[in-house]
C-alpha cells in the first residue's frame, strides 16, 4: 500500500520540481482560448437529471448527518473532562490557534465509523493541510476526547496517510500530541506489521532526510510508543503541566518500584526542557506553544511569492473566469447508478474556467473523454470515463497520460466505470477482450508510471480492473476524494449473477446471488469507503472545483522551498 519512499524521494525530487519550476506566481496566465463547452441541462435529461438530484439529495441527508456526529468528538462527559478537569482545548479549538485561517483541507473526517471494532470518530484524530504563516503543510492532530486519545488500528492507518500525503507533496509536518498509546485488545493490528505503528517513527526518519521539516507540539499525554514523535521531531514544543512524556506512566513505576510519582515529575515539561532536552521549547500554557509553533514555521527554508493587496486580489478575481453554469447543477448529473450517468462533459463544463476544455482525441475512443482545461488558473489534464474503457479508449488514455507526463501537466481524473467487466460469450468477444486487456494494461503503466501530480475524484462507479486505469487508490495519486453517491466495489451489485458458476442448484445460486448483492450493496458506499480511509474524504459535488483548487495550489508549493538536496555525510571512524 505504502510504496518505496527512497523511490519516491528519487522521483518526486527529480520531477516535481521540474513540473512547477517555470510558473511564478505573480505572472498572470493569459486567458484560455479553448473551446467552450456549451451544455446546458435539455428536456431529453430531465428524468434522469431529476433522479440523480433526490438521490444526490439523500446522499447529502447522510453526509450532514454523519459530519454533525463528528462534532461530538468523544461525547459531552470526554468533552467536559478534558476542558474543565484538564483544562486543555479541543482539538479544532487548537488548529484554530495554529492555522491562519479555518480554511483547511481535512482529509478523511469520516474514517473510523461503521467499523467492526465499533465507532471512532475521525479516527481518533484530524489530519488535513492548512496554512501557517502563509505555507501550506499537513497537521496531525490527536482528539483526546475520543476514548482518551486511545490509537485504533484506524487511526494509525490515517496517520500514515497524512505522512504519505507530506512526503509526496513536499509538505511541512506539524504533530498536536495528545495521546494514550495503542489500544491493547486490538495490537496484533496495530503494532507488528510494515504498515502499522513502528511506520509512523520510520516515516518521520525519511522525511527529515528529504528534508521535509516536522514540528512536534506535546499538548498532552504523550505515553510509550507516542513518545517517539516528538523526540524524533525537527523541533518539539511542550505545555506546561498538561504535557507529560514517558515510556511507562506512574501506574506503571508504582508496579515495578513501589514508587509513587507525579507525572509532571516523571515526565513534564519542565523536566523535559531543562534536564533531558527532549524538548526544545517550554510554554507555560498551549496559545504560548502554538506562537511557538508557527514561530518555528516562518524559520523554515521556503521563499513564498509576494501577497496580494486588495487591489490586485479584487483584479485577478475579475479576471477570473468562473463555469458558465452553477456548480449546484452537479447534484443532478452525479449518477444514481451507471445507467443514470449523463454525458461527462456536462460534467466537465461546470468544473473548468469559462467551461473552456481543449479535447484530445474527440473522435477516437469516445467512452474515455480527455483534454485540456484549466481550474483556478492551473492547467489540468482531464481524464474522463464516458463510458465502458474499450480498446480504442484505453489507447487514447495510455497516450494522453503519457503527454501530460512529457509536458509537466498536472492529471485530473473523474472516475466513473462500469458495474462489470465484459463477458466472453463468443470466440469473436473473447479477440476484442483480449485486445482490450493489452490496451488496459498500457494505460495502466503509463498511468503509474506518470511523475506528474494526479488528483482523481470518482463521480460514479470505482469498479474492477477499468478503476485502475483511472488512478485508484493502488495507483497512488496525491489526493482521492469520493462524490457521496459514488460506489467502490470489484462489482456493482446486481451484476454478479453473470460471475456465478453455472452449474450450481439453481435454488442455491439465487440464494448466494441475493447474499452478494446485499453484501456489495452495504460494502460499496462511499460513506463505508470513506470509514475504512479508501479515500481522502467525500466532497459535497459543488465543492468539487473548489477542493481540486486547493489540492493543485497545495502540490505546487514545493516549488517554493529552496534546498531539496541533501549531501551524503561524511563517514566517520571512531
Amino acid at each position: 500500500m505504502y510504496p518505496s519512499f527512497a523511490r519516491m524521494a528519487e522521483q518526486h525530487q527529480r520531477c516535481f520540481f521540474r513540473h512547477m519550476s517555470c510558473t511564478s506566481n505573480r505572472r498572470r496566465a493569459s486567458r484560455s482560448s479553448f473551446p467552450v463547452l456549451d451544455l446546458p441541462l435539455q428536456a431529453v435529461h430531465r428524468h434522469v437529471y431529476e433522479a440523480n438530484l433526490r438521490n444526490s439529495a439523500t446522499c447529502h441527508n447522510k453526509y450532514t448527518e454523519l459530519r454533525k456526529k463528528l462534532t461530538k468528538g468523544g461525547g459531552d462527559n470526554a468533552i467536559a473532562r478534558h476542558t474543565q478537569r484538564n483544562k486543555k482545548f479541543l482539538v479544532r479549538e487548537r488548529l484554530r490557534l495554529l492555522l491562519d485561517d479555518e480554511d483547511f483541507l481535512e482529509l478523511s473526517p469520516l474514517a473510523g465509523l461503521g467499523l467492526p471494532y465499533g465507532d471512532i470518530p475521525s479516527a481518533g484524530c484530524l489530519t488535513g493541510v492548512g496554512k501557517i504563516n502563509g505555507l501550506w503543510c499537513v497537521f496531525i492532530a490527536n482528539d483526546a476526547t475520543i476514548k482518551g486519545g486511545t490509537a485504533y488500528p484506524i487511526t494509525v492507518k490515517k496517520q500514515l496517510r497524512a505522512q504519505e500525503v507530506a512526503i509526496q507533496n513536499r509538505l511541512p509536518c506539524v504533530y498536536l500530541v495528545d495521546s494514550g498509546g495503542a489500544f491493547l485488545p486490538l495490537q496484533s493490528e496495530i503494532f507488528p506489521d510494515k504498515n502499522q505503528g513502528g511506520r509512523t517513527f520510520y516515516n518521520e526518519a525519511i522525511m527529515s532526510s528529504m528534508k521535509i521539516p516536522q514540528v512536534s507540539v506535546v499538548c498532552g499525554s504523550c505515553t510509550a510508543g507516542g513518545a517517539y514523535i516528538p523526540t524524533m521531531a525537527e523541533e518539539a514544543v511542550m505545555v506546561h503541566r498538561i504535557g507529560t512524556m514517558f515510556l511507562g506512566g506512574p501506574p506503571l513505576v508504582k508496579a515495578a518500584t513501589g514508587e509513587e510519582v507525579t507525572p509532571e515529575d516523571l515526565g513534564g515539561a519542565r523536566l523535559h526542557a531543562e534536564v533531558s532536552g527532549c524538548v526544545d521549547h517550554f510554554a507555560w500554557d498551549e496559545k504560548e506553544a502554538f506562537e511557538y509553533t508557527r514561530n518555528i514555521i516562518s524559520t523554515l527554508n521556503f521563499t513564498l511569492p509576494e501577497e496580494e493587496d486588495d487591489e490586485e486580489k479584487t483584479k485577478r478575481k475579475k479576471e477570473e473566469e468562473k463555469p458558465l453554469y452553477c456548480s449546484e447543477e452537479l447534484l443532478g448529473l452525479a449518477p444514481r447508478s451507471y445507467n443514470h450517468s449523463l454525458d461527462v462533459k456536462m460534467v466537465i463544463s461546470r468544473l473548468t474556467d469559462g467551461s473552456r476544455f481543449q479535447e484530445f482525441k474527440a473522435c477516437f475512443g469516445t467512452t474515455l473523454t480527455t483534454g485540456f482545461a484549466k481550474i483556478h488558473g492551473h492547467l489540468v489534464g482531464i481524464v474522463a470515463n464516458n463510458g465502458q474503457l474499450s480498446y480504442k479508449s484505453a489507447l487514447k488514455g495510455s497516450h494522453f497520460v503519457q503527454l501530460c507526463d512529457q509536458r509537466d501537466v498536472p492529471l485530473l481524473f473523474l472516475q466513473n466505470t462500469a458495474p462489470s467487466a465484459a463477458l466472453t460469450l463468443s470466440s469473436t468477444q473473447a479477440d476484442m477482450n483480449s485486445n482490450c486487456l493489452k490496451a488496459q494494461g498500457s494505460m495502466m503503466s503509463a498511468v503509474a508510471c506518470a511523475s506528474v501530480p494526479k488528483i482523481t475524484v470518482v463521480i460514479g462507479g470505482c469498479h474492477g480492473a477499468d478503476s485502475y486505469a483511472m488512478c485508484g487508490r493502488s495507483f497512488d495519486p496525491n489526493f482521492l476524494f469520493v462524490w457521496p453517491n459514488a460506489r467502490v466495489s470489484l462489482t456493482a451489485a446486481g451484476h454478479v449473477g453473470a460471475l456465478l458458476h453455472r452449474h450450481t442448484d439453481q435454488e442455491e445460486r439465487r440464494n448466494i446471488e441475493k447474499e452478494l448483492n446485499r453484501t456489495l450493496e452495504e460494502e460499496s458506499s462511499a460513506f463505508f469507503s470513506s470509514g475504512r480511509l479508501w479515500d481522502d474524504g467525500v466532497i459535497l459535488p459543488q465543492d468539487t472545483r473548489r477542493v481540486v483548487r486547493d489540492c493543485l495550489n497545495i502540490i505546487q508549493q514545493q516549488q517554493y522551498q529552496l534546498s531539496t538536496e541533501k549531501p551524503r555525510s561524511p563517514l566517520l571512524r571512531i
